[in-house]
């Protein structure tokens, strides 16, 4: 499968940005246990790039991109270290390039319908819709009446308590941030309610994949 094409079927993914990257085994190793099954890890973590190629070493069948890249310098130094698709904050024509030359999807951050096409121009086949959470979860299906070959991502203020909303108002993946992976839980150690909430995360994909088939 593709990296896409895992996004698109996994749907959920971890962003984790962390003040210190030597608890990342612990961090990804709860998180698989949970079932996740994609990471995200941002470019303003210290030591990012040695933590994604320590993730794909420790677990290869987990789909490891990076996140917060802000140009196509940071795309290619993140496609060396091994990230297999790309998250920006923004939409950058030189970043998306970037990632194409490579064969790796870069998924930018939009908020216009605008940006969206825009970035289906560069080559883009999903967008991040960032912050979410200011435009809320009816925003895709608005989006998806123009726009119906844009594949969404929601990012920004995703929680338990609204993931399965966003599922089924027709967003194709959910980008976790502090809810799966917060700087208190890693401070305490607390691997096990990562893995306690990543499990939770996945109950709810599961629940609303029953309930459509």
């Amino acid at each position: 499968m593709t990296p896409m094409e895992i996004i698109l079927k996994e749907q959920l993914i971890s962003i984790i940005r962390i003040e210190n990257s030597s608890t990342i085994e612990q961090i990804v190793s709860s998180l698989y246990n949970g079932g996740i099954r994609v990471v995200e890890i941002t470019m303003n973590t210290p030591g990012a790039l040695d933590a994604i190629r320590k993730i794909n070493e420790l677990f290869p069948d987990m789909l490891v991109g990076a996140g917060t890249v802000l140009n196509a310098e940071a795309a290619e130094e993140s496609i060396q270290a091994g990230a297999k698709f790309l998250l920006a904050p923004a939409l950058s024509q030189s970043t998306i390039q970037a990632g194409s030359r490579e064969g790796v999807p870069v998924i930018p951050g939009v908020m216009t319908p605008t940006e969206a096409l825009t970035a289906y121009e560069y080559g883009s086949e999903m967008v991040k819709v960032f912050p979410a959470r200011t435009l809320g979860t009816e925003y895709a299906k608005d989006l998806a009446g123009p726009l119906p070959f844009i594949k969404l991502m929601a990012v920004g203020g995703i929680t338990l308590n609204n993931a399965q909303n966003y599922l089924e108002s027709s967003w194709h993946s959910l980008g976790i941030g502090s809810e799966l992976v917060n700087s208190k839980l890693v401070a305490e150690e607390n691997f096990e309610e990562i893995e306690n909430k990543a499990r939770k995360f996945i109950e709810i994909r599961e629940k609303i994949n029953f309930l459509s088939s």
